[in-house]
């Protein structure tokens, strides 16, 4: 099956194709660990999550990489105020982060590497900027020169002149141009490092090049991910280092989702209403928020309310029945469904592989789910089609990662069942509403 997606360095849809046949690289830029991460970074979290299990599905082998920063000034004030280490502060809202993306069921990465594992591949590869004549040293801080290669704002589409005249860019009088941007920082406050210019730490633009060239041939990778708002500077100057080192673009697709709005405003911290991932999860769960994640393109802004997550709920309610009902028609008939079985959900596949629409594909979930409903309502059911629905239904929930439990019937369940059926035909109603309340407390009813 072919696969198209928006490659934001070329603004269009692109067919995919991979660096290797039949795998494919992806990186996407994880979390700055200094606090609890809030609804926003979910979205990431779930996209690439579904992008990383359609690939799987249609036969990739698919290597998956986010790294965690965690060297950062917000580290270190943070590990300054409440007396810590970095480390001790790293570490915790690492497993913080680790945390909620394992409860709305994403996959953990391939690789998760850590910024502070690289820096002697970041000193190195900024050398050899250095000798390309791509950066300059000033004062024991590195700064990357943008004039040194072509094109530079392809990506975010901004206007060079724009941003020389002091839009968006920090002003800095040891910079040669005010497009240069900081490679490595002088300091000795907080956690820092000996390099041939200075004791200091990486800038955060370099850290992930430095993670994909270490760990990718030629330092290229199929699709770089990440939120809308790391285009620009942050993904616009990390093709500006690899184009300097490597002579490429340090990815072939570049893949942005968009942001999250609480109601008719941007959530943010400034504004006051960021949900902690933590709090969502604990009052909902992990296949609530991932269809709603899921529920908007991952291209289009995202409006958060608690009214969508109510609905929501119903929305879930309904293919949560459905699965259910038909895992114990199944059982009741005796089919394992443990054995694999065919699945026919070409037109699943077919919207997730036209650039990740997952709402078609939830849409395409519930035209399957509405089928299965009127399969169980015939009077004479037909086992093989409702075997077929259940495996199609199962795979596609698999690749949205949204995980519907069902009920394993044991031999005494079915001897229920059998006796509830029988006293509901002899109109023993005290005797089968009895069971009734037993099967329903077991979701076999």
């Amino acid at each position: 099956m072919e696969v198209r997606i928006f490659n934001s360095l070329t603004d269009r849809i692109e067919t995919f194709v991979p660096l290797k046949p039949r795998e494919v690289s992806i990186y996407v830029c994880g979390p700055t660990v200094y606090s609890d991460p809030h609804i926003g970074n979910l979205r990431p979290v779930v996209v690439f999550d579904v992008l990383r299990r359609m690939f799987i599905s249609l036969g990739y082998k698919v290597t998956f990489v986010s790294n965690f920063t965690d060297v950062d000034d917000k580290i270190i004030n943070r590990a300054i105020s409440e007396k810590k280490s970095e480390e001790e502060i790293s570490n915790h809202y690492i497993q913080a982060f680790r945390n909620v993306a394992e409860a709305v069921h994403s996959l953990a990465p391939d690789i998760a590497p850590r910024v502070t594992e690289y820096i002697p591949d970041i000193i190195r590869y900024i050398e050899v900027l250095i000798d390309k004549k791509a950066a300059y040293a000033v004062d024991g801080d590195v700064y990357f020169r943008v004039s040194s290669i072509a094109n530079y704002g392809e990506l975010s589409n901004i206007n060079i002149d724009d941003l020389i005249s002091g839009a968006r860019i920090e002003e800095n009088s040891k910079k040669e141009s005010p497009l240069d941007f900081v490679l490595w920082k002088k300091t000795t406050i907080g956690i820092n490092w000996e390099s041939r210019w200075s004791r200091g730490r990486p800038g955060w633009h370099t850290e992930c090049c430095v993670i994909i060239n270490s760990l990718f041939p030629d330092g290229k990778i199929d699709i770089h991910g990440g939120g809308f708002d790391l285009k620009f500077p942050h993904h616009e100057n990390e093709i500006a280092q690899s184009k300097a080192h490597n002579n490429n673009s340090i990815a072939n697709y570049w893949m942005h989702n968009g942001f999250i709005n609480f109601g008719e405003d941007k959530m943010s911290k400034s504004l006051g209403n960021v949900i902690l991932a933590k709090d969502i999860i604990e009052k909902y769960n992990g296949n609530l928020i991932r269809l709603v994640l899921l529920g908007t393109y991952y291209r289009s802004p995202l409006i958060f309310t608690f009214e969508v997550m109510e609905t929501a709920k119903i929305e879930l309610e309904k293919i949560e029945n459905s699965y259910r009902q038909l895992a114990v028609s199944l059982q009741l008939a005796n089919f394992d469904l443990s054995e694999e079985q065919e699945t026919d959900i070409p037109q699943f596949m077919e919207h997730l592989a036209n650039d990740l629409n997952t709402p078609n594909a939830i849409t395409e979930l519930f035209a399957i789910i509405k089928k299965a409903n009127g399969a169980l309502r015939q009077s004479s059911l037909d086992y093989l089609v409702l075997r077929k629905l259940f495996s199609s239904i199962g795979a596609m929930l698999n690749i949205l990662g949204i995980f519907v439990d069902y009920p394993r019937l044991s031999k005494e369940d079915k001897h229920m069942y059998a006796e509830y059926l029988k006293y509901k035909n002899d109109k023993n109603y005290a005797e089968s509403d009895r069971l009734r309340k037993i099967l329903m407390a077991k979701h076999i009813l």
